[in-house]
């Protein structure tokens, strides 16, 4: 089984001196299945190049392992096709720039991932009192995303995910030609002394987490092919899931976060859960050190924009419910006029034509 890389081993080294792991999977191979239960393999797909791109909490300050979401500001006007151009990018720190310098063909893919990461963690949390709109003011955040909360905690993850994510599609559509295959590097990670190393530990964990999930989400897709829908030929290949999907996994993971201590064991410390000293951190679970607010009221001292004015679900029994949503001050309801298609009608041969149709509804939002 094959590891994707880019082009050269030197590169790679690169890539994970500066920006700490890379994550690497299986090249993709179709294979078909004939009616007779015969296994031909097919031209490989494209290969792919994963990327973790920024696990700088390593390298640099703190917070810096997800500064880059700012990128997703950069202005589509900007081409990104000279060097001077990384300076004008914000939410980089100075090594970010050089590799931004030297990987110029990279950054628009890299600037996607940001995009994809605000949309994706704003609609994962639409339904609850964190929605997640904080991870817009990037990369000045708020104490939700700058403590060792389990809000930072998910957004670490879902952004190791979603850079990994983006950079693999990029690569099967051919974004990337550069992508290619070859062995790992091997360059040891490296930790600066200054700054919260149990804060460093607890990022690094959970990036890795994200990119754990990422590889789990490989399913086997098929297609078929034949006569009238026959499937006497059936060609398979493994590939992602959405990055939705991903994210809602990596969410029932911040449900059920572990509050954790660095405490010292031995000649080293170690993040330990905090209640049950009994066994060590689980690989797969996402880590916090310190409890978040409930964020019903406004606090921006602890990063809460509260729930006032915020949508809730009158019906709902779950998160989004007005109880929950409202903190038990009440809701006010409103009307809200409705533009739907409606009345549609198929054509022969081919179209659809649809009336609009306004219709009015009830809605509900916290005091």
């Amino acid at each position: 089984m094959r590891l994707c890389i880019s082009n050269a081993r030197a590169e790679g080294n690169t890539l994970h001196r500066r920006f700490g792991s890379l994550l690497f999977f299986p090249s993709e191979k179709l294979i078909s299945f004939g009616k007779w239960g015969t296994v031909e393999k097919m031209k490989p797909s494209p290969q792919f190049l994963f990327a973790a791109f920024l696990s700088l909490i390593l390298q640099t300050g703190i917070c810096y392992g997800i500064k880059w979401i700012a990128l997703s500001k950069t202005p589509s006007a900007l081409a990104l096709n000279q060097t001077q151009h990384c300076k004008q990018l914000e939410g980089l720190v100075v090594s970010q720039v050089q590799l931004c310098r030297s990987n110029l063909e990279l950054m628009q893919t890299i600037i996607q991932a940001a995009r994809e990461v605000i949309k994706t963690c704003r609609k994962t949390f639409s339904d609850m009192r964190w929605n997640c709109s904080s991870i817009e003011l990037a990369p000045n955040y708020l104490l939700d995303l700058e403590r060792g909360t389990r809000e930072s905690a998910f957004v670490y993850a879902l952004s190791a995910a979603a850079i990994s994510h983006t950079i693999a599609r990029a690569c099967t559509t051919g974004d990337l030609p550069g992508c290619s295959c070859g062995p790992i590097p091997d360059a040891p990670m490296k930790m600066k002394k200054s700054g919260s190393q149990a804060n460093k530990l607890m990022h690094l964990h959970n990036s890795e987490v994200g990119r754990q999930v990422l590889k789990a989400s490989l399913e086997m897709k098929c297609k078929c092919h034949g006569v009238s829908g026959s499937c006497s030929i059936k060609t398979c290949w493994k590939g992602l899931q959405e990055l939705q999907d991903i994210a809602l996994d990596l969410k029932n993971k911040y449900l059920s976060a572990t509050k954790v201590v660095h405490r010292p064991m031995g000649t080293r410390k170690y993040l330990v859960p905090k209640d049950i000293d009994i066994r060590p951190v689980k690989e797969t679970e996402l880590i916090y050190l310190q409890s978040s607010p409930d964020f019903c009221m406004k606090n921006e001292k602890v990063g809460s924009h509260g729930t006032q004015d915020r949508q809730c679900n009158k019906t709902s029994n779950g998160s989004d419910s007005c109880d929950l949503m409202c903190c038990g001050r009440g809701y006010n309801p409103y009307m809200d006029k409705v533009v739907e298609r409606c009345h549609c009608k198929y054509h022969w041969c081919c179209y659809v034509t649809c009336k609009k149709c306004e219709r009015t509804v009830e809605r509900y939002v916290c005091k």
